[in-house]
């Protein structure tokens, strides 16, 4: 029998937990017209240019689970195929946490959040790292951003998937934030020159 996508991360525990609860007939209906998407999309390619951050997780041998924050300017994180992705892995604080998992557990999971519009992606899938590959990196770099690249990251998607906006605080980055403050430090220097002429013309 072939399996769903969603399988990837609804194990039978999982399952057992949805009926204990009543929403497994809902998730067996996704399951029925074959679960989550697997490749990448206009309208995900696009989420994804957009975004400046996200949260990579990672499993040790022995199962101990590591998230760690990537950054960098919007659309470091590259669309290299249907069901590819790929960053240029920064020089960090050196701990090779990541690196050393994957080292001996390719399974990862990326989650992408979007607060202003309230919105997050999930993506499951198998990463592993590049070595020494100078046309790779050259792609995935960003010579407007002044980070040491070390190697590259490539994800390959196995399976995504949309969360609901719920419990979603909205939040603002510093372009929306000066691109708003912008507009109101214009429109009072507007009313205080308008006010300026009032008096003026009072005091006359």
């Amino acid at each position: 029998m072939k399996m769903a996508s969603t399988d990837i991360a609804f194990s039978p525990s999982v399952k057992a937990a949805q009926a204990a609860r009543g929403s497994r007939a809902t998730y067996r209906r996704v399951e029925d017209k074959g679960g989550w998407r697997a490749e990448i999309d206009d309208d995900l390619a696009a989420f994804i240019a957009a975004r400046d951050s996200f949260y990579l997780g990672t499993v040790s041998a022995d199962g101990q689970p590591y998230i760690q924050h990537r950054g960098a300017p919007p659309g470091f994180l590259k669309v290299l195929g249907p069901a590819t992705l790929a960053i240029a892995d920064f020089a960090g604080n050196l701990q090779y946490i990541t690196l050393g998992n994957l080292a001996d557990n390719p399974k990862a999971f990326i989650f992408l959040m979007d607060y202003a519009n309230r919105r997050r992606v999930k993506l499951w899938g198998k990463a592993r790292i590049v070595e020494g590959d100078a046309e790779l990196e050259a792609r995935l770099a960003d010579p407007a951003y002044k980070a040491k690249v070390e190697r590259a990251l490539v994800f390959e998607v196995r399976a995504w998937d949309v969360n609901c906006p719920q419990h979603i605080t909205p939040r603002h980055d510093e372009a929306m934030l000066q691109m708003v403050n912008g507009k109101l430090l214009e429109r009072l220097a507007a009313l205080e020159a308008e006010n300026a002429e009032l008096k003026a013309r009072l005091e006359d």
